[in-house]
């Protein structure tokens, strides 16, 4: 295959693009700054990584060149949600998601038909809403209101307008070190500090990123199997303090210091709600599919991700 990686210099983009390549297949990134993006990815770079200069922002593209002759393209790109929110980064938020995949969008469709790539684009399980009851939600489940949500649902409706087969992954919280919420979360209990978010009751519903680069390969490898919305989180959801617990067995540290809500809300504003609110999101889709998890359970994963 030949594949086109927006957000490649991510957390999970970094691990796609390393899987994409030890299978062999041709890899193009997809980057504001072509050198930045070399630097952060030197292994890729020196496997034959072919890099694009583009800019989402000021509308610079040169994106058609960019998937022309791809046989598919991941749309990773979005700033990230565990900044503060105020007014200014909140359209960062959206102009990061909405317009990159608007764009990219664009330069598939101006493609003749026959040679369109298949776009699997990200979302994110902020699409739900918050879970108020035990009750999971399944691909089917209704978008919620709130802020998350809409936004979720706008960049859903950039994707949908792809003239090719298109796959949507609604992501829950990616697990493995060097990135992600346990960038944060691991220092603290390896510090003997650790402890829940908030009330501790609310689900977290996470993913190894093993499974989820996975997943996005097997919606490369089979797209119209893969077609239309898929959940990746895995199978069995957590809470805030199943998360915490799994992570002081295996750090074999103390789980004691918890966090108050208002404390999270002072530091990070509104975006502290998909912190404290959680989603209870279940793959059922994704399984019905077919697809097979490595990890299931928040305990095996946090053991497998500690162990390295």
């Amino acid at each position: 295959m030949v594949v086109a990686v927006t957000g490649a210099t991510g957390f999970v983009g970094k691990a796609l693009v390393d899987r994409l390549m030890a299978d062999g297949h041709e890899v193009r990134i997809l980057t504001r700054n072509a050198i930045s993006a070399r630097l952060a990815m030197p292994n890729a770079a020196l496997n034959g990584a072919k890099f694009y200069s583009w800019d989402t922002m000021k509308g610079k593209i040169e994106w058609y060149e960019a998937v022309k002759g791809c046989t598919g393209v991941v749309n990773l790109a979005g700033a990230p949600i565990s900044s503060p929110w105020n007014a200014e980064y909140k359209k960062t938020l959206v102009k990061s998601r909405i317009v990159t995949t608007r764009r990219v969008v664009d330069a598939i469709n101006a493609l003749p038909a026959a040679e369109r790539p298949t776009l699997v684009s990200s979302s994110a399980v902020g699409f739900y809403g918050s879970s108020k009851a035990d009750a999971g939600f399944s691909e089917k489940a209704r978008a919620g209101k709130d802020f998350l949500a809409k936004l979720c649902v706008d960049w859903e409706k950039e994707a949908a307008r792809c003239e090719s087969t298109t796959t949507v992954v609604r992501t829950g919280v990616v697990l493995e070190k060097g990135g992600g919420a346990l960038a944060k979360i691991l220092p603290v209990f390896q510090l003997y500090g650790g402890g829940p978010l908030g009330s501790g009751k609310q689900f977290v519903s996470w993913i190894h990123r093993d499974d989820l680069v996975e997943l996005f390969v097997r919606a490369l490898m089979e797209p119209k199997k893969y077609a239309g919305v898929v959940n990746g989180t895995a199978p069995v959801p957590t809470t805030m303090d199943g998360l915490c617990e799994a992570v002081a067995k295996a750090t074999d540290r103390p789980n004691w210091l918890p966090v108050p809500g208002l404390a999270l809300r002072a530091l990070l504003g509104e975006g502290a709600t998909v912190v404290l609110d959680g989603q209870k999101v279940l793959p059922t889709r994704t399984r019905e599919l077919g697809f097979e998890f490595k990890y299931e359970n928040v305990e095996e994963a946090l053991e497998a991700i500690v162990a390295k």
